[in-house]
């Protein structure tokens, strides 16, 4: 019986019952739950990195979505609220785009 210790979607669970089989799931306190989020993006940025398809980058990059989400509720926002912070903040300093990479900076 394999054993995963990692934070689920919600409907997770239904769907193994749907299969046959019997998950073993606990609710998370909040702080555990907060770490638990952070853990599960750096394994979801992992697989967009190492995802070589673009329907694969772009399931990724949702589920990077999803738990960006849920911070942002951790939070008491919502992604409307950090997209306006974004777009502030790309107004000001600019954006990725132009793939500027900063290889060093000397006194003049």
């Amino acid at each position: 019986m394999p054993t995963y210790n990692k934070l689920i979607r919600n409907k997770i669970p239904q769907i193994i019952k749907a299969n046959g089989k019997t998950p073993t799931t606990r609710i998370l306190p909040e702080d555990e739950y907060i770490k638990e989020i952070c853990k599960k993006t750096q394994e979801e940025l992992t697989e967009y990195i190492e995802a070589t398809t673009k329907p694969d980058k772009l399931e990724e990059l949702s589920d990077l979505l999803e738990l960006i989400n849920a911070l942002a509720e951790h939070e008491g926002t919502t992604l409307e609220e950090i997209d306006a912070i974004r777009k502030k903040k790309a107004e000001e300093r600019g954006g990725f785009q132009n793939r500027v990479f900063l290889v060093e900076v000397t006194d003049n």
